[in-house]
């Protein structure tokens, strides 16, 4: 009976600390307007508010696995908690927009730790049926922090200010801690060895000078020196990466998992899931708030047909994940996304809000779809005690897709704009017409819509059950393991997959 306490409990710590992390981004989406106006931000400043936090995310989620398994998962997850909660009361603090884009910088590596431990935790207090179910929650927990997200936003910066928005952080990260602290168990990988400074010093190398190039190539001239020197090493820089990642023991990211369908598949919808519909947030906010001229609080509300969808579409997903193939549930899901941005294009500079509507209805049950199959492909398809690189790869896929989303969308939206260059880019997002803004607004709907659907092919093409390992594998699916999953204690330090396992080989 304590055993059972104990995994309740700990998918209680992950979800109350998953959903202030998630609360926040959201919560931000909203008060991006006002953050804008308080601190006298330009659009590349607001950009840097959501990417700055995205791309140290990116950057230390890979890191924060391999810490995991070798430190603890509950000491990084607290860490991360610590650390998250910390730098939330900075960025309420903060009087300029370099102050605050540092602050939410620091905020994405206590993130980064959060959320590289939190799928590992739960896929390790559960088995079989249970995890199903653990993962319905977990995905029920993220779609009611994004439907609390807007309402909560608004209300705080309407009421007393944006500054509430991070200071709200600091009494849920308290609790989160203290929860975790006394109610998680630590885990660990026993075999786990150093931590790959080279794999972090170059991934992270590699986005920060691609996501720069593309916020700053409209200002700068994309065929001028400083773009291309960016563009250039950015290419090195992941070279290095691949080649460290091959010559190392134990690296951060085994690239030969990428040589299991599944897994492929699990980060492509992951990358193209937060490219289109998360990364059109920022841009679905600027258009409700400065163009349609509604309240942050009135913009949350417009904001719930996604997300009260998202919140119960995603238990009724954690559900079926374990009776129908996980493909069709992110192939479907991800079709719906792709659906619903199409469905926005169809806004003219004379519509109103609602408008949008059956795009939100049909972009929540997609996301709702999407992301409890997601959580448990991400970490199916490695042994048990390698699930902390597993989630944390696959939350890495995550955050850069916001962050390349972001950046890469709002050079297209600046362009079409017709402010290509510095100050006139800048100026044309914030003096555009109606109708301008539209135009510019659907293009780039349109090309979210295209990489949602490029991630529904991927889905329906490489998710298999079969590539599944046993201890994850849907119900009555075979799980054959790989001959780089079946590697026994040896040179590359790894434990026996999970009892039985050998029978499929």
């Amino acid at each position: 009976m304590m055993e059972l306490e104990r995994k309740w409990w700990t998918l209680i710590a992950v979800s109350v600390a998953i959903f202030m992390l998630l609360l926040d981004i959201t919560v931000v989406n909203v008060a991006l307007p006002s953050i804008q106006h308080a601190l006298h931000s330009d659009f590349q400043d607001l950009q840097w508010v959501v990417d700055a936090y995205s791309l140290t995310l990116a950057a230390f989620l890979l890191t924060g696995g391999a810490l995991a398994d070798l430190f603890g998962r509950r000491l990084l997850f607290t860490t991360g908690l610590v650390v998250f909660t910390a730098s939330s009361a900075v960025c309420g603090l903060s009087t300029t927009p370099l102050m605050l884009n540092l602050a939410r910088g620091v905020q994405g590596v206590g993130g980064a730790l959060m959320f590289a431990t939190s799928l590992a935790l739960i896929a390790q207090a559960f088995q079989g049926r249970e995890r199903g179910t653990a993962f319905g929650v977990f995905g029920a927990v993220t779609g009611a922090a994004v439907a609390a997200g807007p309402l909560i936003g608004g209300v705080l910066t309407s009421a007393i200010g944006w500054e509430w928005i991070f200071f709200v952080n600091i009494p849920i990260g308290v609790a989160a801690v203290a929860l975790t602290l006394s109610k998680v168990q630590e885990s660990r990988d026993p075999n786990a060895t150093g931590v790959d400074w080279a794999g972090l010093v170059t991934f992270s190398g590699a986005l920060f000078l691609l996501v720069f190039a593309l916020v700053r190539g409209n200002g700068l001239g994309w065929g001028s020196t400083e773009i291309v020197a960016m563009l250039t090493g950015s290419v090195v820089l992941l070279a290095l990466f691949i080649v460290a990642e091959r010559l190392q023991e134990r690296p951060m990211l085994d690239l030969s998992l990428f040589k299991v369908p599944a897994f492929v598949g699990a980060n492509l919808v992951a990358f193209t899931l937060s490219s289109s519909a998360f990364a059109m947030f920022l841009y679905l906010t600027l258009y409700i708030q400065d163009v349609l001229h509604y309240s942050p609080l009135q913009a949350g509300l417009r904001f719930l047909p996604t997300t009260l969808l998202m919140f119960f579409v995603a238990p009724i997903s954690g559900k079926l994940s374990v009776r129908v193939p996980i493909r069709l549930l992110l192939g479907v899901g991800l079709l719906f996304v792709s659906g619903g941005l199409l469905a926005m294009t169809l806004i003219t500079p004379t519509s109103g809000w609602t408008a949008l509507i059956p795009g939100f209805v049909l972009q929540g049950i997609g996301v709702g779809l999407i992301n409890p199959p997601l959580a448990s492909a991400a970490v199916g398809v490695v042994p048990p005690a390698r699930s902390g690189m597993a989630s944390g790869a696959n939350s890495t896929f995550r955050q850069v897709g916001i962050a390349t989303g972001i950046a890469a969308l709002g050079a297209i939206f600046q362009a079409e704009l017709g402010g290509g260059g510095g100050a006139a880019g800048e100026a044309a997002v914030q003096h555009a017409t109606h109708a301008q803004f539209v135009d510019a607004f659907t293009s780039i709907l349109q090309i979210g819509s295209g990489i949602a659907l490029l991630g529904a092919l991927g889905a329906f093409a490489l998710v298999r059950s079969r590539d599944f390992v046993s201890s994850y594998a849907p119900e009555g699916a075979t799980a054959p393991v790989t001959p780089e999953q079946a590697d026994q204690s040896g040179p590359s330090g790894r434990e026996p997959l999970v009892a039985g396992a050998g029978e499929h080989r």
